[in-house]
């Protein structure tokens, strides 16, 4: 089995975000495969429910041979060591989400998985690191690349680039 292109967004909003962020990358690079890119990291309030800490979110390119399901299955493990607690419809603040974007252009819909991820043309936090690293991707749903869906996107929360700290 040859190797696989995944995108992965990583998003969190407790703790300290710099070494999270480091920490979960180490992790997807044991566990999930080789790192091909990675997009700043930007910065926006929650969606979809309040909270007063401002989301980190992430973007990275994977080539990967695991499975989509091994990857889920790897990303709740990584999701459980930075103590992610999941409520069934209900956001919550967290350390470390991981969500599948996509899997090369794999369109797939089972109970525990959707891919392409269905909210990525409406989540401004999603597709300004996604276009920073891969504009030209085309999304296999919607049968548009990343930068048109972002010219698209009705989202309008600031999302801004976290400055590096060195």
């Amino acid at each position: 089995m040859g190797e696989h292109q995944l995108f992965l967004s990583l998003g969190g909003n407790l703790g300290n975000k710099s070494e999270i962020f480091v920490s979960a990358i180490r992790y997807i690079e044991t566990q999930i495969g080789r790192l091909v890119k990675v997009s700043s990291i930007y910065e926006s309030r929650s969606w979809g429910f309040h909270s007063r800490y401002l989301f980190w979110n992430q973007v990275i390119q994977i080539e990967t041979r695991l499975s989509p399901e091994e990857i889920l299955e790897e990303s709740r493990i990584i999701e459980d060591h930075f103590g992610r607690k999941r409520k069934p419809g209900k956001y919550l603040s967290r350390k470390m989400d991981l969500d599948i974007l996509f899997y090369d252009d794999l369109v797939l819909e089972s109970a525990a998985l959707t891919i392409p991820h269905p909210l990525i043309a409406l989540r401004k936090f999603i597709l300004k690191p996604l276009s920073e690293i891969a504009p030209e991707y085309f999304h296999p749903v919607l049968k548009e690349n990343i930068s048109q869906i972002q010219d698209k996107c009705k989202d309008s929360s600031l999302v801004t680039m976290v400055e590096p700290s060195e």
